[in-house]
């Protein structure tokens, strides 16, 4: 099994890098939010799983071992492979997944291109107690109904919704509870 890699950006295409480590370039299929922050030329770890078919190994890497969990976690879906799996994860953070989960709204599955609504409440069943023994954490408080409409608002305006996620937890916890006020202030994230 190969764990983790340590070597240089050599090319990159939309959802893969090649990673030279010791004169050899592995093609890693990266989740798309860190394809774009790789640099040619740069030095990168990835923590890595391989996925041993009959017909080809193919490399999966991630910026975190928490990534890896996850991928490892939805790969163990019925009917979710590994490119499914990271689609996934190039939509939603794992702590996106971990409060769509803990919340159980698995319409945020079906936000994943390929995943429709009985894929969205499969790996919904299958991630609820898995997350909970990963973590060894108390569930998060769910989702309401506000932050909801303010994250269906940003993906309706073009953010992604790791984008849109990441937005959402940068408002402040005493700012007010209506939709616009608060739309105004996760649309201060991106000007910053």
């Amino acid at each position: 099994m190969i764990a983790s890699l340590n070597g240089r950006v050599a090319d990159k295409g939309t959802d893969y890098a090649i990673i030279e480590v010791g004169g050899i370039g592995l093609q890693v299929f990266v989740p798309s939010p860190h394809i774009n922050e790789l640099r040619l030329g740069e030095k990168v770890f990835l923590h890595t799983h391989l996925v041993v078919r009959e017909d080809a190994l193919t490399l999966y890497g991630f910026e975190t071992a928490e990534e890896r969990e996850f991928f490892n976690m939805l790969i163990g879906v019925s009917g979710v492979g590994p490119r499914l799996a990271l689609a996934t994860l190039s939509t939603l953070t794992p702590d996106a997944i971990r409060r769509a989960v803990f919340s159980e709204q698995a319409e945020i599955f079906g936000r994943v291109p390929g995943i429709g609504k009985k894929g969205a409440q499969k790996i919904l069943l299958h991630l609820q107690d898995r997350i909970k023994d990963v973590d060894g954490l108390a569930p998060m408080a769910a989702m309401d109904d506000t932050d909801t409409q303010v994250l269906e608002a940003m993906v309706a305006l073009g953010y992604s919704v790791v984008e849109a996620q990441a937005a959402l937890q940068a408002i402040p916890r005493d700012a007010p509870e209506d939709v616009e006020s608060r739309i105004r202030l996760a649309l201060r994230y991106f000007s910053v």
